[in-house]
């Protein structure tokens, strides 16, 4: 799916039409603004987890409120994952690639032009 947001229309037993569109930064922001927020207050099952409720009746509808959207909670579980993918994606970079750095006042990686050939090559 990618960097698309799912919203469902007709949807009956399961099946419906599903219409693809795309999350625009300011809505993935301040969804992680929104889940940033619940973490802090304990929101939080006893895994770690978002239970679907808190998602449905604490987040989502502020988050609705907030930009005049309809993310539904399929809305959410999409940009759930593509969240998770990224920062996978960083954690690998950070873990397993000796030479990267962080850069905490540019907000970048950090690494010489070798390694980062050395990098996307191996990619």
């Amino acid at each position: 799916m990618g960097d698309s947001q799912v919203t469902v229309e007709n949807q009956k037993k399961g099946k419906g039409v599903v219409k693809y569109t795309t999350w625009t930064s300011e809505e993935s922001n301040e969804l992680l603004k929104l889940l940033v927020d619940a973490a802090t207050r304990g929101w939080r099952d006893t895994n770690g987890a978002f239970t679907k409720a808190t998602i449905e009746e604490k987040i989502l509808p502020v988050l609705n409120a907030t930009l005049g959207c309809e993310i539904s909670f399929l809305n959410y579980k999409s940009r759930w994952k593509w969240f998770k993918d990224r920062y996978q994606g960083y954690v690998e970079l950070m873990r397993c690639n000796s030479g990267f750095g962080w850069d905490p006042v540019t907000k970048k990686f950090t690494a010489s032009d070798e390694i980062w050939e050395e990098y996307n090559t191996s990619r």
